[in-house]
C-alpha cells in the first residue's frame, strides 16, 4: 500500500509499505482523508518536531478519517464500512496518574501518538491507504459528518480543549492571536462556546479571511493596526515567542491568556514583564483529552469547519501539499490529502 514517509530533512517519499494485519481488539481503516499539521511540516523540513528527532523513516499524519475495512477478534459495536476518525494517542504502561491529574490523560508522561518520532521505534501515522488502530481509538462519525470533515476532528479537538481550559466563555469578548488553522478553529470553537465576540489577529490577510469565515466578528492585521487592548480573554495561537510581550499587553489587567500555540523547547527572547505587573493568568493547553468526541458532536450540531480547508491534494502530490502548507504566500490554511 502507498504511504507518505519522511526519511529525513527535505526527504519525503511515497513508499510501498506492507499491508496491516489485524489482531484482537484492533481495526483496519481504509483511510480517505488526512490533514497536514505543523508537526508533519517540521519533520519534513527539519527531520525533527520539537525534541523528537527521526532515527528511521516515519509515516506522517495524525489527523485522519476513513471507513472501517476489517475488524479484529473481540471488537464490538463497530461495523465494516462505518465512517470513522481516530484518537491518535495511546498511553504506554499502566496508565496510572497522580490524583491531581485525574482525567487529564493528555498529560500522561508516555504517549504514543500517530506520526510521532518520540519513541524508538517510531509510531507511524495515518497518511497511508490503510491504517491499523486499536478499537478503543476509533470514533464513529455522526450522521452528516463526512470523512473530509471527520479528519478535522483532531485539530478541532485541540481548539476545543483550549477553549475548555479558559472556563465559561458566555458573554466574554475574546482575542485570538494567530489565525493559522488552529487559531481559526479556536475562533470557531469560542463562538460555539458562547463568546460574545471574537477578534482574530494576524499579519497575514489570507489567514484573517479564513478566520472571518470561521466566525470572527472582527479581524486585525497586527502589522498595520497593532493588537487591541484590554481583552479579558486571549488565546495565543501563533507559538512565536517574540509576540508574547504584545499579547500580554493586549490582555486586560487580571485577565487570562491561554497558550495554545506550541512554544519552542529552546531558549528564546520574550518580553514577559506584564505577566507579573498586570497579574495575568497564563494557562497552557496541550493536545486534548477526549474533546475529539465533542468536536464530532459539535460538527453534527452545525459547527461548520469547511472554510479552514483551502487546498486538497492526492497522496502522490504529498510533497507539493507540504510545500503549499509551509508557504505563507500560498494562502493556505488547512491542507488535506486524499489518501485512497
Amino acid at each position: 500500500m502507498k504511504a507518505v514517509v519522511v526519511h529525513g530533512a527535505n526527504d519525503l517519499r511515497i513508499d510501498d509499505r506492507p499491508e496491516p494485519v489485524v489482531g484482537p481488539g484492533e481495526v483496519i481503516i481504509d483511510v480517505e482523508w488526512g490533514g497536514i499539521c505543523g508537526s508533519d511540516l517540521s519533520y519534513w523540513r527539519n527531520g525533527a518536531s520539537g525534541t523528537a528527532a527521526l532515527k528511521s523513516p516515519l509515516v506522517l499524519g495524525h489527523e485522519v478519517a476513513g471507513r472501517i475495512a476489517q475488524l479484529g477478534a473481540g471488537v464490538q459495536n463497530l461495523d465494516v464500512g462505518q465512517p470513522v476518525t481516530v484518537h491518535p494517542a495511546e498511553l504506554v504502561g499502566d496508565g496510572i496518574m497522580p490524583e491531581r491529574l485525574a482525567g487529564r490523560t493528555n498529560l500522561y508522561p508516555q504517549i504514543r501518538y500517530f506520526g510521532s518520532a518520540a519513541f524508538d521505534p517510531h509510531t507511524d501515522g495515518g497518511f497511508s491507504e490503510r491504517k491499523l488502530a486499536k478499537a478503543s481509538q476509533i470514533r464513529v462519525l455522526p450522521e452528516g459528518v463526512d470523512t473530509l470533515h471527520g479528519a478535522l476532528a483532531e485539530p478541532l479537538a485541540v481548539a476545543m480543549h483550549a477553549v475548555k481550559r479558559a472556563g465559561p466563555l458566555a458573554g466574554k469578548d475574546v482575542l485570538v492571536n494567530g489565525a493559522g488553522p488552529i487559531g481559526s478553529l479556536v475562533v470557531a470553537a469560542a463562538k460555539f462556546a458562547g463568546a460574545r465576540s471574537v477578534t482574530a489577529a494576524d499579519i497575514n490577510d489570507s489567514a484573517l479571511r479564513v478566520a472571518k469565515a470561521m466566525g470572527a466578528d472582527r479581524v486585525v492585521n497586527v502589522s498595520e493596526d497593532g493588537l487591541p487592548e484590554d481583552m479579558e480573554l486571549v488565546f495565543e495561537a501563533s507559538g512565536i515567542p517574540a509576540v508574547l510581550g504584545g499579547v500580554l499587553r493586549a490582555t486586560a489587567r487580571g485577565g487570562t491568556l491561554v497558550q495554545v500555540g506550541n512554544l519552542p523547547g529552546a531558549p528564546a527572547p520574550a518580553a514577559l514583564g506584564d505577566l507579573v505587573t498586570r497579574e495575568i493568568t497564563w494557562i497552557g493547553s496541550y493536545r486534548f483529552v477526549d474533546e475529539i468526541s465533542d468536536a464530532l458532536q459539535a460538527m453534527a450540531n452545525g459547527l461548520d469547519v469547511s472554510p479552514v480547508v483551502t487546498h486538497t491534494f492526492g497522496i502522490d502530490q504529498a510533497a507539493e501539499a507540504m510545500r503549499v502548507f509551509g508557504d505563507p504566500a500560498s494562502g493556505s490554511s488547512k491542507v488535506m490529502l486524499r489518501l485512497s
